[in-house]
C-alpha cells in the first residue's frame, strides 16, 4: 500500500494498493520504504486460492491487455492504528466485481506479477473446460389466448371490455 499526502483538506492521506509480493513472509503494515511524504507499506500477507469453477474468469483476466490481481480492502472494525484491512486477494475479475457491489469494500486493481501470470496460466490450461453456448428456447404455449383480468366482470357485452359500469339512471355524454 502506498500512502501519499491528500489533495484536499478533508483527506490527510491518500491510499492506494500498488503491488503484490508473491511468496512474501507474514507482515502487518510493515514500512518498506519512504521517500519524502510518500511511504510504502507491506500491509498483509494473504493466501491466494484458485478454484476449478472459476477458470473462465481467470482465462478472461489473462486475456486482458494487462492481467491484474484484485485487492479487496475494508475499514477495520477493531483497529484504529491502520487505515485498511486486506480482506482478500483474488485473480477473478468476476469475484472482484461482486465485492464492488457493496459499499463496505474498496477493490484495487494491481498489475499481476509475471510469476503469478505463469501460475494462473498453468492452472487454467490444466483445468479449464470450454462450455458451449446453449441458446435458451421458448416454450410453445400460447399465452396470448387468455384474457384473465381484462375489463369488469359486471359488464355483459364483449364489445368494450375496458368500459366501467354505469349506475342506473346515469346519462352518458
Amino acid at each position: 500500500m502506498r500512502r501519499t499526502p491528500g489533495v484536499t483538506r478533508w483527506a490527510k492521506w491518500a491510499w492506494k494498493a500498488t503491488g503484490v509480493l508473491p511468496g512474501a513472509a507474514a507482515a502487518d503494515w510493515r514500512e518498506l520504504r519512504r521517500d519524502g511524504d510518500v511511504t510504502e507499506f507491506h500491509a498483509a500477507t494473504r493466501d491466494v486460492w484458485l478454484y476449478v469453477s472459476d477458470t473462465e474468469a481467470y482465462a478472461h483476466e489473462l486475456g486482458a491487455a494487462c492481467p491484474s490481481v484484485y485487492v479487496v480492502l475494508r475499514k477495520p472494525v477493531d483497529r484504529t492504528d491502520v487505515p485498511f484491512e486486506v480482506v482478500q486477494i483474488t485473480m477473478s475479475p468476476y469475484e472482484a466485481q461482486d465485492y464492488c457491489d457493496s459499499a463496505e469494500e474498496v477493490v484495487e486493481k494491481v498489475a499481476m506479477p509475471p510469476a503469478l501470470i505463469g501460475w494462473v496460466r498453468d492452472f487454467v490450461q490444466a483445468h479449464h473446460v470450454e462450455e458451449p453456448f446453449v441458446k435458451r428456447r421458448r416454450n410453445k404455449s400460447r399465452t396470448d389466448l387468455k384474457e384473465d383480468g381484462i375489463g369488469d366482470a359486471r359488464i355483459s357485452q364483449t364489445t368494450d371490455v375496458y368500459r366501467a359500469p354505469r349506475r342506473s339512471g346515469q346519462v352518458s355524454g
